[in-house]
Order: C-alpha cells, then structure tokens, then sequence
C-alpha cells in the first residue's frame, strides 16, 4: 500500500473526504517526525512505540573497493510493534 492507498483508505473508513484523509495523514506523519527529532517517543497502545535509538560509529567497508571507512555515528528512527498489531498481522 502507497501513501494515495492509505489516504483512499482512511477516508473510506473514517467517512470524510480524500483532501481532509490526506491533511490529516500528513499531520500525523509531521508530527511523529517533530516528536522523534526532539528525541522523544510516541507510545500507541496496541499498535506499537516509535523512538529515537543511537547507533554508535563503526567501521564499514566501500564495497567498490574494498577500502575501510568510517562511519559516523548517528540516531536512527525506530519502531517495535505493539501485542495487538503483532496479533493482527499473525
């Protein structure tokens, strides 16, 4: 499912319109992005709890040449699925 997909869907579900659907998903995408920047989690329950992890730096290698590089670190967005979206999709 693309972004239009979910939108189609979202509004068929919720009974309001395509450009409303839309509006409201990308205030809750934009906000989910702000919430993570500020290194903050956000905690549905039964769906699942998004958070910033911290990935230390590493060596990695440049596959074309084989050479080692550094690889910064950094903070990575993350996800673990909640007991209720783990059962639905099993």
């Amino acid at each position: 499912m693309n972004k239009s997909e979910l939108i189609d869907a979202i509004a068929l579900s919720a009974d309001i319109s395509k450009a409303a659907a839309g509006r409201a998903l990308d205030a809750t995408l934009d906000t989910i992005g702000e919430t993570l920047r500020d290194g903050d989690p956000i905690s549905l329950v039964g769906f699942g709890v998004f958070q910033v992890k911290d990935r230390a730096a590493r060596a990695g290698r440049n596959p074309q040449t084989g050479e080692t590089i550094q690889i910064k670190a950094c903070r990575v967005p993350g996800f673990k699925a909640g007991k209720a979206l783990k059962d639905a999709v099993n």
